[in-house]
């Protein structure tokens, strides 16, 4: 059809505009291809990354993290800008007619529908809502293994507005994590969070690889990956260069790399992230 003619030509031109924010993190970019879709009106906005369809179908706006509102959950805190959030996403979409595109898991296990959002009647064309979000520092970055499709260009967008210390990134709750301020990362346990920090020493054991930010992997911030993820960072570079050997012997090469890692923070003696796909760790250029 005409329109998604449109559409296809729409998303190549905005992932072009992208390319010079593109060099802000050694990534090796996956292919922005997206399967497309029907669309709907836009009924009514939940969040800042949620909306709901005129049919009654709730979508996900998949690749992204707006801050959260309570939603009904008992002694929830709203997360700063949480309402600006939902303002925003409700200017630029709704009542508007917009088209799902889909890079990934489609259904999420809350049967919301899983989809990159454009929003059609803009005079330049249709407008990337996940781009558009990330753009104003009202959401961060947060893929998926099953869902990552675009992810190079959502964390240029990011990149862009951290930068300009817009919305979000004006505000110390979203602070970027220095790695070995282990009070700190402690303090965060069950939030998500991004973190910056320089690798002591790595390993792959049982087939499990580590990341340590400390002397003291008891103590100090890890970023771990399962045996099963595992296997998707050795099919991609740069991961490929350190871990393709059997024995894992060239992993030790990772010491030394600065590094911005995003996911939950848990707790495993020290603080920890586990890591699912490579889109979560970033090797940032002018670290090095």
């Amino acid at each position: 059809m005409p329109w998604q003619a449109d559409l296809r030509c729409t998303l190549l031109f905005l992932l072009s505009a992208l390319l010079p924010f593109c060099t802000a993190g050694i990534v090796e970019a996956r292919e922005c291809i997206l399967e497309e879709n029907e669309g709907g009106r836009v009924a009514d906005i939940v969040d800042g990354d949620t909306l709901l369809l005129d049919d009654g179908r709730e979508v996900r706006l998949t690749g992204i993290q707006a801050p959260k509102l309570p939603l009904g959950r008992t002694n929830f805190k709203i997360w700063p800008l949480a309402p600006e959030a939902r303002e925003t996403l409700a200017e630029i979409a709704m009542g508007r007619h917009v088209t799902l595109q889909y890079g990934g898991e489609s259904i999420d296990r809350h049967g919301r529908v899983l989809a990159h959002v454009f929003i059609e009647g803009a005079a330049a064309g249709p407008v990337w809502a996940q781009q558009e979000m990330l753009r104003h520092g009202l959401a961060r970055v947060y893929t998926f293994r099953d869902n990552r499709a675009c992810s190079a260009e959502l964390l240029a967008a990011e990149e862009s507005a951290r930068a300009e210390g817009l919305g979000i990134w004006n505000k110390d709750y979203y602070d970027i994590r220095n790695a070995v301020d282990i009070g700190q990362l402690s303090r965060q346990v069950g939030r998500f969070e991004i973190v910056e920090g320089k690798i002591v020493s790595a390993a792959l054991f049982r087939d499990r690889l580590y990341l340590n930010f400390g002397e003291d992997y008891r103590q100090d911030f890890t970023v771990t990956v399962s045996g099963r993820n595992v296997k998707l960072f050795k099919a991609e570079e740069p991961w490929a260069s350190f871990i393709e050997a059997a024995d894992g012997t060239n992993v030790s090469m990772l010491a030394g790399k600065y590094v911005r890692v995003r996911g939950w923070v848990d707790r495993y003696n020290g603080p920890e992230i586990e890591v699912t796909h490579p889109e979560q760790i970033e090797f940032p250029r002018e670290a090095e």
